[in-house]
């Protein structure tokens, strides 16, 4: 029955009654009552859906990584003996709530939190160390090699240390990590003497940005600095462990095959193959590495799902086509399940050679779960295949919760897998015509690869954007270019290059995957250069990207209709982000640096110390594309001998006092004054000199009208293993060391656990 026009002027308090066929008075109570009756019922059922047997357990690792991230949150180091308490409480509770519907998945949503809590407060535990707290120079460092990398212009080494002397040592530390002069790096395993400056792990450059000291701590390094002179080499005090031989074996294998690729393929093509082989992937070119990060194909240069996918599907294929040649074999025997133990046996090596790091520990536990699902016959591609993985990761190495790897790995197989689950709109009828069906599954699998790309992209959009600063607008077509020519030939020719090696025919292999090395790096600097190629945004706080996350879990773990709340999360979140204020004023955590905000809205920086490592990192965080050596950063800067001012949007002046004379005429004139010494008097300006920022570390200042915002990478009371509360002034006098510090250098059972 078609509803009328209501009568003009008689719309308001009516209703439409369709049993009777006419308008009647709106009954509010009775019809409200009713409307909310039924969003009560619908919303129980999608609710008791959700919570139905089995649905529950991916939100398992969730409730994990949410306790592991709280520790992480804390101001002062947890106690060990509290987190076990707590996480003994919370187990307890779950079995008491057992048979209760309601009680029972909250009671394991807090043992689980608890639980990661725990697990986080140990291995911090379980890893503690000394870390430097002052620069020292000229420190006699001698120890073993550990790991060494090959960069664009140095390489550097990770040495334990046996032996150590030189003066500011509060803590002598365990391990530390030099920069050395190109091609000098010395082999892991080597004992070996040098001198070195070492400066305390690096702290966060601005309020919010990465803990880079936090990534050193959980790797067992202390400090990091640059070796002084010649590095030579000597004969150990004590004979080097087994972890340590196990590392100087594989390092040495890696070393022969990047050796031997870089032979055949010399460039940025032998560097990106050994990326793919080896996991050695620091001495590919600065254009080219920024051209795969501009056009989303960075993930191709670390190891991770899809590299470990591609290799144990490649022998998989091949040892279960093979078998399949024999009539009796294919009868008789499980072929399917000997190809799966091959490539599980394959996946293992890849991950041992390749350096294992966290995305590709995720990705083999994953392809291990795939491959022994094989083998009992199950299907594994599902959810709980990424439980595993997750809890995997986190147990081993809770810290890389927040490493960006882990982020972008695990946003992007869980949109994959949900995706996955959810199928393609489309299939192949049976009865359709062989050249339609061929026709169809190619575009299928071209609109498959769009898809992925599309899924992965989205899911990793926020990650992306939080740890880089960047987006990648033109990253679906990158990959759609590249990726079929990666799998379907570099790849493959790579393995077929590893299994020839031995009999001296790899040569022919790493030249035709080096051709299609040349492709992707092709589309690389094409899609570069696109306008519009590079995607900056302002860094914005942890707020949107939990709000963010919390959106992405929901959206791909939930069934019902209550996903698409996930959607809304996701865009609250995006909204949030982009309307982050950005500061006025920024300063580095040693007082060298100051950015400025002028009134073009730019940044203009003044600086007394040659290190711009800072500087980039605030230009990329505020969506600034000029480099550091661009002559802009000095307009409107003035300089003298004293210091350095600059001007704010709205007249303020900014002061960098260089000398002590310089103090009272800044105090006087600027509305700030920042300082790598102390200042002598009291000044009238918001003063930020040795005493301010030794406490507080990097420092960014907003002015809110006539208020003065101020945010600090430090927050008061936070002492941390990894960044500890600093000392009173008077502790930071040069203190010399009486005798050297000896330790046992053979290395640890966790010698060898993989950083971030």
């Amino acid at each position: 029955m078609t509803q009328p026009d209501e009568p003009r002027g008689r719309a308001r308090g009516r209703t439409w009654d369709i049993s009777a066929g006419r308008w009647r008075p709106l009954i509010w109570p009775a019809d409200l009552t009713a409307a909310a009756r039924g969003l009560r019922e619908i919303l129980s059922k999608w609710a008791i859906a959700e919570v139905a047997p089995g649905r529950l357990v991916p939100w398992l690792p969730v409730a994990f990584g949410l306790g592991i991230a709280l520790y992480f949150a804390a101001d002062r180091e947890p106690a060990v003996w509290a987190a076990a308490t707590l996480t003994l409480i919370g187990v307890t509770l779950a079995v008491l709530a057992r048979n209760r519907p309601l009680a029972f998945p909250l009671a394991l949503a807090f043992a689980a939190a608890a639980a990661g809590f725990a697990t986080a407060t140990l291995k911090s535990a379980i890893v503690a160390h000394p870390v430097l707290h002052f620069p020292a120079s000229g420190v006699a460092i001698a120890g073993f090699v550990e790991t060494r990398e090959e960069r664009e212009r140095t390489d550097r080494i990770v040495v334990r240390v046996h032996r150590i002397e030189g003066r500011r040592l509060n803590d002598a530390p365990d391990r530390v990590r030099v920069a050395v002069r190109k091609g000098t790096a010395p082999a892991v395993g080597a004992f070996v003497e040098f001198k070195a400056r070492l400066s305390p792990p690096l702290p966060p450059l601005r309020p919010g940005g990465y803990d880079f000291a936090r990534d050193l701590y959980f790797q067992g390094i202390g400090a990091s600095g640059f070796a002084l002179g010649a590095i030579k080499p000597a004969q150990p005090p004590v004979p080097p462990g087994l972890w340590l031989r196990y590392a100087a074996f594989i390092d040495g294998l890696r070393d022969g095959i990047d050796k031997r690729i870089r032979a055949v393929l010399p460039g940025d093509r032998g560097a990106i193959a050994s990326a793919l082989i080896t996991g050695k992937r620091d001495a590919i070119s600065a254009p080219v590495n920024d051209a795969m990060y501009i056009s989303s194909l960075a993930h191709v240069l670390s190891i991770s799902g899809y590299h470990m996918a591609v290799v144990a599907g490649i022998v998989f294929f091949f040892v279960r086509a093979s078998l399949a040649l024999s009539t009796a074999a294919a009868n008789r025997h499980p072929i399917k399940k000997w190809a799966a133990l091959a490539a599980l046996i394959a996946a293992a090596f890849y991950l041992l050679l390749s350096g294992a790091e966290v995305a590709t520990q995720r990705s083999f536990i994953m392809i291990a779960i795939v491959l022994i699902g094989v083998m009992l016959d199950r299907a594994a591609l599902t959810f709980r295949t990424l439980t595993v993985a997750a809890f995997g990761v986190l147990l081993l190495a809770p810290q890389s919760l927040v490493h960006p790897s882990f982020q972008m790995s695990f946003a992007a197989t869980l949109a994959l897998i949900a995706a996955y689950q959810h199928g393609l709109p489309w299939k192949a009828d049976a009865e359709t015509s062989l050249g339609a069906r061929a026709a169809l599954w190619g575009t299928r699998e071209i609109a498959g690869l769009i898809l992925a790309s599309l899924v992965a992209g989205l899911a990793t959009t926020l990650y992306a954007a939080y740890h880089f600063h960047r987006l990648a607008p033109y990253g679906v077509l990158a990959n759609l270019f590249a990726m079929p020519v990666v799998s379907v030939w570099v790849m493959p020719m790579g393995i077929l290059g590893i299994v020839a090696m031995p009999f001296g025919f790899d040569g022919i292999f790493w030249r035709l995957m080096g051709d299609g090395i040349d492709w992707m790096i092709a589309v690389a600097l094409w899609v570069t250069s696109l306008p519009g190629a590079v995607g900056r945004i302002q860094a914005f706080g942890t707020g949107p990207l939990l709000i963010g996350t919390a959106g992405l879990l929901v959206l791909c773990l939930l069934r019902t209709p209550l996903r698409w709340v996930g959607a809304g999360l996701v865009i609250a979140a995006s909204l949030w982000a982009i309307q982050t204020p950005r500061p006025d004023v920024l300063i580095a955590s040693n007082g060298q640096a100051v950015a400025v905000r002028g009134a073009d809205g730019r940044l203009v920086v003044m600086r007394s110390g040659s290190d711009t490592f800072a500087v980039r990192e605030w230009l990329a965080a505020d969506g600034d594309a000029r480099t550091v050596k661009d002559k802009s950063l000095a307009d409107g800067v003035r300089c003298d001998e004293a210091g350095c001012i600059a001007r704010l949007a709205d007249g303020r002046l900014v002061a960098l006092a260089l000398s002590a004379e310089a103090f009272e005429e800044d105090c006087a004139r600027a509305a700030v004054v920042a300082s790598p010494r102390e200042a002598p008097a009291a000044c009238a300006a918001t003063l930020i000199d040795r005493k301010v920022w030794r406490q507080s570390g990097a420092m960014a200042l907003r002015w809110r009208g006539d208020e003065l915002a101020i945010s600090i990478a430090r927050p008061g009371g936070y002492d941390r293993p990894w960044s500890r509360a600093p000392p009173p002034v008077a502790d930071a006098a040069v203190m010399p060391t009486s005798r050297p510090v000896l330790r046992d250098a053979a290395p640890r059972t966790e010698d060898l656990e993989p950083g971030d």
